[in-house]
């Protein structure tokens, strides 16, 4: 009777000690995947700055306004532009980087680059830098603050802040 006894503490225990066991790996399980969706968002996040300097270095309209939430805001130049259409029309005809005639190229240095992700909000800030690359001058710089948003699975602009930056030599 006693070894029964001590079979069924043996027992409870071992019981108990998988169930902590299977916590525990749940727990961390958990953990590693939100770490893991965090990196996904903010490469996701990073592609909308990719994306922003290769429409506006190609000048493919098309491009620049996948990246924007249909009733986006943007406050640009003492402007609020409000949808995609004023945005785009904004981009088309007062953006220099669109213009017909200049062919720029736009990127921006990794350090002047920030994420932040919080759920299915985000904040991505990037300086832009233009360059003539005919006689690789820097022909202008510009700075924006986007609140985003995932819409449908998918990261995009809903509000934008646009301001002009002093270049560093």
């Amino acid at each position: 009777m006693r070894k029964l006894a001590y079979l069924g503490v043996v027992a409870a225990l071992l019981v108990a000690l998988q169930s902590g066991l299977g916590k525990a790996t749940a727990s961390t399980a958990t953990r590693s995947e939100s770490v893991t969706q965090q990196e996904a968002d903010k490469w996701e996040i990073d592609q909308i700055e990719v994306k922003f300097h290769r429409a506006t270095t190609t000048h493919n309209i098309n491009l620049m306004m996948s990246l924007w939430a249909p009733g986006a805001v943007f406050n640009i130049d003492d402007q609020t532009l409000t949808g995609k259409t004023q945005i785009k029309h904004w981009f088309l005809t007062q953006n220099q980087a669109f213009q017909p005639d200049h062919h720029w190229v736009s990127d921006t240095p990794s350090y002047k680059l920030r994420v932040t992700v919080n759920g299915d909000k985000a904040t991505l800030y990037f300086e832009c830098d233009y360059f003539d690359p005919s006689t690789g001058i820097l022909t202008g710089s510009a700075a924006v603050t986007h609140q985003l948003q995932k819409i449908n699975g998918q990261w995009l602009i809903v509000n934008s802040a646009g301001a002009p930056v002093t270049p560093t030599p």
